[in-house]
């Protein structure tokens, strides 16, 4: 039910009116960094775009759209590497956000996803100041990782196989671009797990399973299953078929994958129009987290083409 307040937004219709404008942002982003020929690839590249995106879709100022992405890295932080008190201090940030943002909406209603969540209802009653905090946390949270992670382990890999890398820059199309994304986010899988709770009893591979029960399903496990895809530890930019699971299935499956394809779609054609020869200037720092697998520090140097 708190789905359908905002799903028509994110469906495939929607997600490819947003094209000329997610291409837009991805040149901005590239245009500040394209003449120095070094960057931090995840906090100037990878993370701009999502956060922009999501910024526009709630109807929040860009630059806070990148503050708030930094709040969601310390909130999926494995809390023993961070400061006491670091993670809480993260979450009472974004909500004293989203509360400001809901009584600005309130007062003022505008045509974005903020505001038609707070004129909602959902069981005959309007989401109150917590039931909005709660679902802007959310779309921020959600509305950042794919992305920001998918494109920035992808070069990642990319880099580690230059063959494919060379392949998918020297013949660049909408086929070749999809199936490509689709392989990375295969290889990469940002989101790690999820839990749910059994609503039946159920017998699987001969583990019963019961009614209340947590289950946790592990992407990435899935997306390297040997039963489901050849070679599957070869990145295949042409894998068919490749039904990969990086976002989701089912009811839960990811709200936003139409739009995080875009941003994906539209951030590769950028760089690899115009940026070449991709090193990587130290070691990437990995996100500590045993929910998110991510990059959170790759500086990188490259040519302009």
């Amino acid at each position: 039910q708190f789905r359908r307040i905002i799903s028509r937004a994110f469906t495939r219709r929607p997600a490819a009116q947003l094209k000329p404008r997610i291409a837009e942002l991805s040149a901005q982003i590239v245009d500040r960094v394209i003449a120095k020929g070094e960057c931090e690839f995840v906090s100037e590249i990878a993370g701009e775009l999502p956060s922009y995106v999501i910024a526009e879709l709630t109807g929040i100022p860009l630059a806070d759209g990148r503050e708030l992405y930094k709040l969601t890295e310390i909130i999926h932080t494995a809390p023993e590497v961070l400061k006491e008190g670091e993670q809480a201090g993260a979450i009472m940030k974004m909500f004293n956000y989203a509360q400001q943002v809901y009584r600005d909406k309130l007062a003022k209603p505008t045509d974005d996803l903020a505001s038609q969540i707070i004129h909602a209802e959902v069981d005959g009653r309007s989401l109150d100041e917590i039931d909005f905090q709660l679902f802007f946390m959310l779309l921020i949270d959600a509305g950042g990782d794919t992305t920001r992670n998918l494109v920035a382990g992808g070069l990642h890999t990319l880099i580690e196989n230059p063959q494919s890398l060379q392949e998918w820059q020297a013949h660049a199309n909408d086929e070749l671009d999809a199936s490509a994304r689709d392989e990375l986010l295969r290889m990469v899988s940002p989101v790690i797990y999820f839990r749910r709770t059994a609503m039946k009893d159920v017998e699987l591979h001969g583990q019963l399973i019961k009614t209340g029960d947590k289950v946790v399903r592990y992407f990435g496990a899935a997306n390297f299953d040997p039963r489901k895809f050849k070679n599957p530890t070869e990145l295949q930019l042409h894998r068919f078929p490749n039904e990969q699971i990086a976002f989701g299935t089912g009811a839960h499956v990811c709200l936003g994958q139409h739009i995080a394809r875009v941003e994906i779609d539209c951030m590769f054609h950028e760089i690899f129009s115009r940026m070449q020869g991709f090193k990587l200037a130290e070691k990437p720092q990995w996100l500590e987290s045993n929910f998110i697998s991510g990059i959170r520090h790759m500086p990188i140097t490259f040519e302009q083409r």
